[in-house]
């Protein structure tokens, strides 16, 4: 599986950012820039899904592994990010709201 850390995600990647967190979860604070399409859902929405490759991120990196896992097995290029959107947050990196 391919990964990267909020350190390579913060310093500038061109690709879109899929955040699979829950949409509660996704609104207390979120990278700037990703799109919510909580894992819960995404089964319904796999024609949404960038066809370019993407990152996916979700808080601490468990269920975005997961969801990398399935869409990679699918044929689509999507990259995890460790740490998640916490480890985002502890390094002192903006987030909206």
């Amino acid at each position: 599986m391919q990964s990267i850390s909020v350190h390579d995600l913060h310093a500038g990647r061109e690709r879109p950012l899929i955040d699979v967190r829950e949409e509660h979860e996704f609104a207390a604070g979120h990278v700037p820039g990703a799109v919510n399409m909580p894992m819960s859902t995404i089964g319904e929405h796999l024609d949404e899904l960038p066809g370019e490759p993407f990152d996916v991120i979700c808080q601490a990196g468990g269920r975005s592994a997961r969801v990398v896992e399935a869409l990679s097995a699918r044929g689509h290029d999507a990259t995890n990010v460790d740490g998640g959107t916490g480890e985002w947050i502890a390094a002192g990196y903006d987030v909206e709201a």
